[in-house]
């Protein structure tokens, strides 16, 4: 293996790739980065075995070669270097050397054959979209993704087609984020569910420029970025009927302004139950007065001038999750549906269904 490449073109490369590189890892060719060099092309290959990323960059080869090298130790060395260096690697035995001017550093290297690559999707269908409209469907519903939950198949996000319109929704149980977009060409309709890392690396490389190529298989769905390819396993199982646990438009609806209602629930909120975070929310025509209390004995009130005509009632909330759905819708104001004190209420920009946040109450 023998080619030179420019600093800046292959330390975005790097960059692109490097977050799905772990620290830790179980098997140590994880560690490393394949390099696959073929007809002035550089691909530069990491996976932690769930999520897969490839980048592309152009180099000077003088032939097609493959070889592994630790990616973390790559990426800190063409930091180091000044800019518009240039770098060339030469391969002698188990070693990579990398030079650039008068610095030279030899990396150890693990056989390209042992190096765990996804292989070739059993299409089922494709979509072309603008990745800052993809990108607005992950971060509008992203927050309600579970963590390490036993019930695997919420620790990611749905990705649901039904023909005319592109879904996601994610739900921890205890909330739910439901964002949707018109398709620009009509689509199979397919459910899958995208694995919590995925998703979060594809917050990353998507952009606000250009289209974004989706493509659905069986047991992957993969993302064509620009010049980086994406590739994630999805998670087999049977997501919830979410549909059934999304309240219809209330007509207790309250109307509030969003920011001054966010910056109540903030205030209040430094005195909730910090394992429990539980804030009442107690109505009465056109006031809200948020109150919250701790095991301390301390206790915080703020009113809040709100539209609202329906019964007096009081319901409870975990204030961090009413927080990210007032993060989340856009606009000015916030409608809140709320029917008793027992049931869940509905979050939403006043009007609009295309992004929907559900939140569970709680008993204070």
């Amino acid at each position: 293996m023998k080619f030179s490449a420019e600093r800046e073109s292959l330390l975005a490369a790097l960059q692109s790739v490097i977050g799905v590189v772990e620290r830790r890892q179980t098997m140590p060719i994880l560690a490393n980065l394949l390099l696959s060099a073929e007809s002035a092309k550089l691909s530069i290959t990491a996976t932690d075995l769930e999520v897969e990323l490839v980048a592309s960059t152009e180099i000077k080869s003088a032939a097609d070669s493959r070889v592994t090298v630790p990616g973390r130790k790559l990426l800190d060395i063409c930091r180091s270097l000044p800019e518009g260096a240039t770098l060339t690697f030469s391969q002698d035995g188990d070693k990579l050397t990398v030079k650039a001017g008068k610095s030279r550093f030899v990396l150890a290297t693990l056989p390209a054959s042992d190096f765990p690559v996804i292989d070739e999707l059993a299409q089922q269908q494709s979509l072309t979209l603008p990745q800052a409209d993809f990108k607005r469907l992950l971060d509008k519903t992203h927050f309600s993704m579970a963590q390490q939950d036993v019930r695997y198949y919420l620790n990611g996000m749905l990705l649901e087609t039904d023909g005319k319109m592109l879904r996601t929704v994610a739900t921890d149980g205890h909330r739910l984020a439901l964002c949707e977009m018109d398709l620009p060409s009509k689509a199979n309709g397919q459910q899958v569910i995208i694995p919590r890392k995925g998703v979060l690396e594809l917050q990353r490389l998507l952009g606000t420029e250009g289209d974004v190529l989706i493509t659905i298989g069986s047991n992957h769905v993969r993302a064509q970025i620009g010049d980086v390819r994406f590739t994630s396993k999805l998670i087999d199982g049977r997501f919830p009927e979410y549909s059934r646990v999304i309240p219809a438009a209330s007509p207790k609806a309250i109307v509030a302004d969003r920011e001054m209602l966010r910056s109540a629930l903030q205030r209040t909120s430094i005195l909730a139950n910090e394992k429990y975070r539980g804030i009442r929310l107690a109505l009465k025509k056109n006031s809200m007065t948020l109150q919250a209390h701790n095991p301390e004995q301390e206790e915080a009130e703020e009113q809040v001038e709100v539209s609202y005509k329906g019964d007096e009632l009081e319901v409870g909330f975990n204030v961090s999750y009413l927080l990210d759905a007032l993060a989340a819708v856009d606009g000015a104001e916030v409608e809140i549906g709320v029917t008793d004190g027992n049931s869940s209420c509905l979050v939403r920009a006043p009007g609009v269904s295309s992004a929907r946040y559900v939140v569970m109450p709680m008993r204070l």
